[in-house]
């Protein structure tokens, strides 16, 4: 029966399959398929030595030979093919958890029937990949260790491409970022190949083979029958094979892990044929001649290729004799050679050595190891200044002057006055003896020249060490630097010294060496003794030189480089609390200088207002003056002997005695500004003194508040189609035009509006025209209404409103114009105000060039300034989104207002669209890459400051040079306020916005 299956005598059949390990379970598999039935088969079996066959097979796939375990325990016949087990360890793989051990004989046993299971494992493939052909056993285990590598306890992301008949499943499988199959091609280990079509192909493509072989097949036909090449199948993973309809037919060629003998049968077997059952006799004869030319096509194709392999390795040998003559040969020639120039060479190189010695002793003569730091410590130790001992006792006392000070501002009753400024003069008193004991003090001590010498040396410590760090507390730091300068400073010495001692033995030794070779010289000596220690001379001596050539002063290790940061940083903590106690000293110092020179200029007296009084009294006087002139003008305009004459004459007078009137006022603003000074730094109690003088309110309005200055007294323009919120008038002076707003108060709100001016004028104040803002110039109250007056410069035409209606700015001076703005919204911001109103009519770009914000409603709050109707410009509101949602005004509010002007300026008549949270949509719109950079910066929901916008690009080559503003001097009258012939809705909005200043 064998013969008849298999075509040919078993032992041939055996002994050649046998020199393949790769077909090892194929035997294993007819074996076991034979066992009953061929006792033949069973005594050739027997000759062969498994041990060596299979032990391959055993490594490499350790589920297949537990299959194989399984069938020999459930057939008693097969386990006579299967004796070899008695001399093998056995190697068993716990598929479940993937633990191994190695087990003896006769630890294997039978398993009971009711606990045995069908395997559950499952055989996955590689995507487009293959085994090499021509790849050995080594390189396979080699490759499955680095795939293992690459799965072992990983999550892997398995992607199923197909599905071979078999149950082989082809997958993709990845490791995050990690492409396994990939990996393993590039490591060398599988080659790539045109990955097979999917699983509805394959059963398609090959479904006329097994229609085919259930017709021509009616018994068990081994796998390993069907094999043309049987190096084709050498691959664990297995292959898909081209297989020809009615040649050979096959499941899966590259398979190779099978299921019990049951399942088998089944699978490959028509239902009800038993294993006994054959195919006719002519189709046998066929298939068996047909493998048999094959088999001897094969076993021809072997000996070919032995003989190749045996004629390459002769090739082979002969070349590498070949190379290794000539390299043999090439390295006696270069010994030859160096053996003819080795003293030639060494003293070169001996030389080279010692002059390149000489240049770096040449380079380091003048530096010292870590001089700088030692002459720093020696500063920072030895000169550094102590706090002088009066600076406590005035401390103590200028602390106990400034309370007395206190208490006397906070006065304000009269008969408590008295008795405060009693007790102030006394202290005033010790304050003198204490300031002039310190003054004389301190000019002993060299204050600047020490001041300058650690700023010297704080400069160049950092630019050799960079920026120090915080110091250590501990205080032997220095004293561990200068013992390790100490140890390397020894060192360095000891091989110098060394060098300097091998050096000169070789200097003697060529002085021997000259007489030796005098043949002048009569002395003799042991030419033996004399030249045999030269090489020993020449070794210590290259030995020497390198040892300090390769001792580098400048290179430290970790523990070193930790050493000098702590030396640094000591020394530089010392530097900054030398130079915080020079600063105290010398702040201290002026103070008390000009605490003197006060004390002995105001010395048994006080400043009195005799000036102000003066000047107040001269202003009534003017006034009494104009006012005449005025009434004599409106009773000449109405008399019936008018002349044109005598009336110019009259307003000659009267603007006269308006400048009179103001060069007073300025007068009365300075003599303000000297009473505040000694009030704020000496003399409290002027204000309780004088009370008829106004003082404290002229300082609650910073500087604004006159009472000298009357609305009626100035000719004035009403601006009736502005009034409607509050009474607007336009005026000249001194050449200026200004503007007079009205604000509606009382005795609640006066004090509330006088503070958020007063802090506005502040912040100007501050940087003056710099400022970005808008100058308040005066603060009035009338007599006869409820209301505060302030005067402000005017710009017609000159807001950005205005200027857009007539003739739009261009992008470069847009860019200008809004730098500008940026920089009176920091000012704003940083004074902790929030401007709340910024608008298209609020905001001016004087002579086109210069952005002035202007000021706001002082009568609301910054929520009812941002959440007027007003802060629109366009079809864009400026109201931030969450000012929308109800939360209050900030900065950042302001901000997008500036986003929304720099937006508008820049987009001129495009059409853009508004987003749902009502911010415009930036991208869509053509304008400068930076400039639309900077708009989304300002429409997001962290925005920039107004100190980051003026850092931004768009702003660095716009330099804004800031200007006196002349108002009126180059613009029209402002064509906003004709702006009801051109858009009604734009006049709606200007005229509800009455107090801005750009009306």
């Amino acid at each position: 029966q064998v013969e008849d299956v298999v075509g040919c005598h078993v032992e041939d059949a055996v002994t050649f399959w046998a020199q393949d390990v790769s077909r090892c379970k194929e035997l294993f598999q007819l074996s076991c398929a034979l066992a009953e039935d061929c006792p033949r088969a069973n005594a050739v079996f027997g000759k062969l030595d498994f041990s060596k066959i299979y032990g391959g097979c055993f490594s490499e796939d350790r589920c297949w030979y537990r299959c194989v375990i399984q069938q020999v325990i459930n057939n008693e016949k097969a386990r006579t093919f299967f004796f070899f087990l008695k001399i093998l360890i056995c190697q068993v793989l716990y598929i479940d958890y993937g633990n191994s051990e190695v087990l003896s004989r006769s630890d294997i046993v039978e398993i009971p029937p009711n606990l045995q299971c069908p395997s559950v494992a499952k055989k996955y493939r590689l995507w487009g990949l293959q085994i090499p052909i021509d790849q050995n056993l080594n390189m396979f285990d080699q490759g499955k260790k680095f795939l293992n590598s690459l799965v072992f306890e990983k999550k892997i992301r398995i992607c199923h491409k197909a599905k071979h008949e078999d149950g082989t499943i082809i997958v993709q499988a990845e490791d995050e970022k990690i492409n396994i199959g990939e990996e393993v091609a590039k490591a060398g280990f599988a080659e790539k190949c045109a990955p097979p079509g999917n699983t509805k192909d394959m059963k398609e493509g090959k479904v006329d083979i097994v229609q085919n072989q259930r017709r021509k097949t009616k018994a068990l036909v081994p796998l390993w029958l069907s094999r043309s090449n049987p190096v084709q199948c050498n691959t664990p993973g297995g292959r898909f094979d081209q297989v020809t309809a009615g040649t050979r037919n096959q499941n899966c060629a590259g398979n190779r892990m099978f299921a019990p003998r049951e399942k088998m049968l089944t699978s490959t077997s028509v239902p009800d044929t038993s294993f006994t059952q054959v195919r006719p006799d002519q189709k046998l004869s066929e298939e068996k001649e047909m493998l048999r030319r094959e088999n001897i096509n094969l076993l021809q194709r072997q000996t070919e290729l032995e003989l190749k392999v045996q004629q390459l390795k002769c090739e082979l040998q002969v070349c590498a004799n070949a190379e290794g003559k000539e390299a043999s040969r090439k390295i006696a020639e270069s010994s030859e050679e160096a053996l003819r120039t080795y003293i030639g060479t060494k003293m070169r190189s001996l030389a080279a050595k010692v002059k390149a010695l000489k240049e770096v002793r040449h380079t380091k003569k003048n530096s010292c190891f870590e001089e700088q730091l030692s002459k720093a410590i020696k500063v920072v130790t030895e000169g550094c200044l102590t706090v002088p001992s009066s600076l406590e006792k005035l401390q103590q006392t200028w602390t106990e002057y400034g309370l007395a000070q206190e208490r006397i501002w906070l006065c304000r009753n009269a008969d408590e006055r008295d008795e405060l400024i009693a007790k102030r003069d006394e202290v005033q008193q010790k304050l003198y003896s204490a300031v002039e004991e310190f003054i004389l003090e301190v000019d002993q001590l060299p204050l600047f020249e020490r001041s300058r010498a650690l700023q010297e040396l704080s400069a160049s410590l950092e630019m050799v060490y960079g920026q120090g760090f915080e110091a250590d507390d501990s205080e032997d730091v220095f004293q561990q630097f200068f013992k390790w300068k100490s140890v390397k400073m020894k060192k360095l010495i000891c091989v110098r010294g060394e060098t300097d001692t091998a050096l000169q033995v070789l200097a003697d030794w060529f002085g021997v060496i000259l007489k030796c070779f005098d043949l002048m010289s009569e002395a003799s000596s042991d030419l033996e003794e004399v030249v045999g220690n030269v090489d020993e001379i020449l070794r210590k001596v290259e030995l020497a030189i390198c040892e300090e050539m390769d001792t580098d002063l400048d290179q430290h290790d970790e523990a070193e480089k930790g050493i000098i940061t702590r030396v640094y940083n000591k020394v530089m903590h010392k530097v900054c609390q030398e130079q915080s106690l020079i600063t105290v000293v010398q702040n201290r110092y002026l103070a008390s200088v000009e605490f003197k020179q006060h004390f002995e200029e105001w010395l048994n007296r006080r400043p009195d207002i005799s000036n102000l009084l003066s000047i107040k009294k001269t202003v009534k006087s003017l006034k009494a003056q104009l006012r005449w002139k005025i009434v004599e003008k409106n009773n000449f305009e109405e008399s019936d002997d008018y002349n044109e004459f005598e009336m110019t004459r009259i307003k000659e007078e009267i603007a006269d005695l308006r400048n009179r009137v103001f060069q007073e006022i300025s007068k009365e603003q300075e003599e303000y500004e000297k009473l505040m000074h000694l009030v704020q730094k000496w003399f409290p109690e002027l204000p309780l003194l004088y009370p008829e003088a106004g003082i404290l309110n002229y300082m609650n309005s910073g500087g604004l508040l006159t009472r000298s200055l009357e609305r009626d007294l100035l000719d004035v323009e009403p601006m009736r189609e502005l009034s409607l919120k509050r009474p607007l008038v336009c005026s000249e002076i001194r050449g200026q035009k200004v503007l007079l707003k009205g604000y509606s108060v009382d005795v609640s709100s006066e004090a509330k509006v006088v503070e958020r001016i007063a802090k506005f004028h502040r912040a100007w104040d501050q940087q003056k025209e710099k400022s970005g803002l808008l100058q308040l110039l005066f603060l009035l109250f009338c007599k006869t209404d409820p209301l505060v007056y302030l005067m402000v410069p005017y710009y017609p035409g000159a807001s950005l409103g205005a200027l857009q209606a007539d003739t739009p700015l261009t992008l470069g001076e847009a860019l200008k114009v809004m730098k500008g703005v940026a920089q009176g919204l920091q000012t704003l911001h940083g004074a902790n105000i929030v401007h709340g109103s910024l608008h298209g009519n609020n905001v001016f770009a004087v002579n086109r060039n210069q952005g002035i914000v202007g000021d706001f409603d002082f009568t609301k709050s910054e929520e009812q300034r941002a959440a007027a109707n007003t802060m629109v410009v366009g079809t864009l509101s400026l109201i931030s989104p969450e000012l929308k949602m109800g939360q209050p005004a900030s900065p950042a509010s302001d901000m997008y207002a500036y986003g929304c002007l720099l937006f508008w300026l820049c987009v001129q008549n495009q059409e853009f669209g508004i987003k749902e949270d009502g911010t415009p949509e930036v991208d869509v719109v053509v304008m400068d890459d930076k400039v639309k950079f900077l708009l989304q910066n300002l429409f997001c929901c962290n925005r920039l400051t107004a100190e980051q916008v003026l850092r931004d690009d768009c702003f660095r080559v716009t330099d804004v040079i800031p200007v006196s503003p002349e108002p009126g001097e180059e613009h029209e009258p402002h064509e906003e306020h004709d702006s009801e012939k051109r858009d009604e809705r734009n006049m709606q909005l200007t005229e509800e916005n009455g107090a801005n200043p750009a009306q």
